[in-house]
């Protein structure tokens, strides 16, 4: 039996292929049981309108897609299917020339969700009119075009930790940990882990050690400059900063979930392939 009726077909409208394949997936899954909408992940507004009601997304593209895709359902936590048409899908579950073939037996009920903890950072919290951002991978406070220090005062759980001057400060999940954060000396962690890293790029005699924090910890940030700094979700949506703003960053309450049918302990084959791939570059 179909276990998943509505599916949504988000992919990379830079990539020829993923375009013909989100295609070729559309028109053959009303054949499988499934009704299919189809849009482009720089589309993101329209993405999130269609994504109500829906109980499978298909992104199609690369890890980026991936993570535009986790944002999009947020805040259904609907399961993603990754189809991989990059370099080295991290996130994704099987490459392209095998889609057709493979997901009869994802809309079959085959596979595991595989529950990946979300972080969110709300933009001056104590003003009614405060943003809220939501990551898979990782929020970051850095600076604009010039490449000047920014001061950046954190908090945790209230209490002060310190103020650091550096390019800018990483707060990342376990998903992220292999991303943004492990480039800039952060640790791995295990993708179900529910914990925090927080860590400064480039520190200047100042505090520089990652710290791994509590699922349950508050981090407060305020930034002091004269120049520029920016706000970037995911390395994907960025917002400007005002000197003196403060970004409260916690645990979100939504989850990205992934339908996987490799097996439970398939992270460390492919920490390993990522990291020999990444030495051969």
């Amino acid at each position: 039996m179909n276990k998943y009726t509505s599916v949504g077909i988000i992919y990379n409208p830079t990539i020829p292929a993923s375009d013909s394949l989100a295609h070729e997936l559309g028109s053959k899954l009303p054949q499988m049981g499934s009704t299919a909408w189809l849009c482009s992940s720089w589309d993101d507004e329209k993405a999130k309108e269609l994504a109500v009601g829906t109980s499978l997304l298909i992104s199609i593209g690369g890890d980026g897609t991936i993570l535009k895709a986790a944002r999009i359902a947020v805040p259904w936590s609907t399961p993603i299917l990754g189809i991989n048409l990059g370099k080295l899908g991290f996130m994704t579950e099987f490459s392209g020339k095998d889609a057709i073939d493979k997901l009869p037996d994802f809309l079959n009920g085959q596979g595991w969700i595989d529950k990946r903890a979300m972080i969110q950072a709300k933009l001056n919290p104590a003003k009614d009119a405060h943003t809220v951002f939501h990551a898979l991978n990782d929020i970051t406070i850095g600076h604009g075009a010039k490449l000047r220090v920014v001061n950046i005062s954190a908090n945790i759980d209230g209490a002060y930790l310190a103020t650091y001057k550096a390019d800018g400060v990483i707060a990342s999940t376990a998903t992220g940990s292999t991303a943004y954060s492990l480039a800039a000396g952060g640790p791995i962690l295990h993708p179900q882990s529910k914990a925090i890293v927080l860590l400064p790029v480039a520190a200047h005699l100042t505090l520089s050690t990652p710290l791994v924090l509590s699922s349950t910890s508050t981090i407060e940030l305020q930034v002091d400059f004269d120049h520029q700094a920016i706000l970037s979700v995911d390395g994907q949506v960025e917002t400007d900063l005002s000197s003196g703003d403060k970004i409260r960053i916690s645990k979100s309450s939504y989850t990205a979930n992934f339908l996987r049918i490799k097996p439970e302990n398939y992270f460390y084959q492919m920490l390993v392939l990522k990291l020999q791939n990444k030495r051969e570059l």
